[in-house]
């Protein structure tokens, strides 16, 4: 198992369920590296109902919408109830086939090989923090910085700050920063969201998106529309309707903003959406409709990679955008053995996915052992 986040260790479990064992190699000194390292306001865009990895739900201590914090004490806990091996502070470079006996070697930090019968790659979906090479960004002589690197708002007090990015993380951020005394917030848009409400009369859109994640698309466009309009349109904001369906834009890879603030501070004037940015000339950020702004701090929150390339890229398992071809319980065929979870962004809600995921990989992996045990006694 390479990566302690919640698709390694719900892997782990189920596998230890099955009598596997399975050690979970993690570069970083514990369990949630990447919740760890998110801002401090960050809460789950999912209920805590739907949450939960197998085998241990969230404490309803934790509320309905699980703070980060929550969520990373949650992940320890797990580790420690499921009794998994973690190997805390070992780092996989690359992954190959075995020469001899099948299976597969991982070259690892410190020179080490290991080898294993069967590999699943858990290392997240939010790598390695994606910044766009925009022409004359390294001469800005303001501050810039991908959202990652973004922890609280107290230091960005009293200054003109622009968010790059109009979902969930970068509206949360621009709203946050409005509500903590920022000078000026733009958040600079290159697509419209839909942006949703969390909840409607207790109703969380998670379960609507659970509902309707197998139908047609065009159905689900269609049946989106009156969720929609349930908040104000912001056009005369800056902030228009996008022309493209809820579902169709999901299946684009843009999950609806749930929104916590933004629609109130885009209204109050609080964060004034903007252009998307073309470039920099050293104070100012240029964008696409060739108005120029002058900001203190530019916060990009424009996604992530999934950074597999130099562990699997080799073996010609990902897709143009570096994505797993296969993923899941099923292999590649010139993969066998070798899994691949946390790499989709459903609308039903990532965790829960996750947590449905890895009793499948668990079971396909112990079939897998199985075949390998009978071909060696023939």
């Amino acid at each position: 198992m390479i990566g302690a986040g919640p698709g390694g260790l719900a892997t782990a479990a189920a596998l230890a369920q099955r009598g596997v064992r399975a050690v979970v190699v993690e570069k970083s000194p514990d369990v949630g590296a990447s919740w760890r390292g998110h801002y401090e306001r960050l809460r789950l865009h999912t209920t805590r109902r739907w949450s939960g990895l197998p085998g241990l739900p969230i404490p309803r201590s934790a509320g309905r919408w699980v703070a980060r914090a929550d969520f990373v004490s949650y992940l320890e806990g797990y580790a420690r109830h499921h009794r998994l091996d973690l190997a805390a502070g070992v780092e996989v470079f690359r992954i190959e086939r075995a020469a001899d006996e099948g299976g597969w070697t991982l070259a690892a930090s410190g020179g080490r090989q290991l080898r294993a019968s069967a590999v699943v790659v858990a290392t997240g979906y939010n790598h390695t923090p994606r910044m766009p090479d925009w022409p004359g960004s390294a001469d800005f002589t303001g501050e810039l910085l991908h959202a990652r690197g973004y922890r609280e708002p107290t230091p960005y007090r009293d200054r003109k700050v622009l968010v790059v990015g109009a979902g969930n993380t970068g509206a949360e951020i621009a709203a946050e920063l409005a509500e903590s005394g920022a000078e000026q917030v733009w958040l600079s848009v290159r697509t419209p969201p839909h942006i949703l409400r969390r909840a409607t009369l207790g109703w969380p859109s998670q379960a609507s998106a659970i509902l309707c994640r197998r139908l047609p698309v065009g159905l689900v466009d269609r049946a989106a529309r009156p969720v929609a309009r349930l908040l104000p349109d912001l056009s005369a904001h800056g902030l228009p309707r996008p022309e493209a369906g809820l579902y169709t834009r999901v299946r684009q890879g843009a999950i609806p903003v749930l929104d916590r603030g933004l629609v109130r501070a885009v209204k109050r004037g609080r964060v004034r959406p903007v252009a998307a940015v073309a470039a920099f000339d050293g104070p100012l950020v240029r964008l696409t409709d060739d108005s120029e702004l002058a900001p203190d701090v530019v916060i990009a929150a424009t996604g992530y990679r999934r950074g597999l390339e130099p562990l699997v890229g080799h073996l010609g398992l990902l897709d143009g955008t570096g994505r797993p071809l296969v993923h899941g319980r099923e292999t590649h065929p010139a993969a066998p053995g070798l899994h691949f979870t946390g790499y989709a962004n459903p609308i039903s809600g990532a965790l829960r996915e996750l947590g449905r995921e890895a009793p499948r990989i668990a079971a396909a992996i112990a079939h897998h052992l199985t075949d390998r045990a009978r071909s060696a006694r023939r």
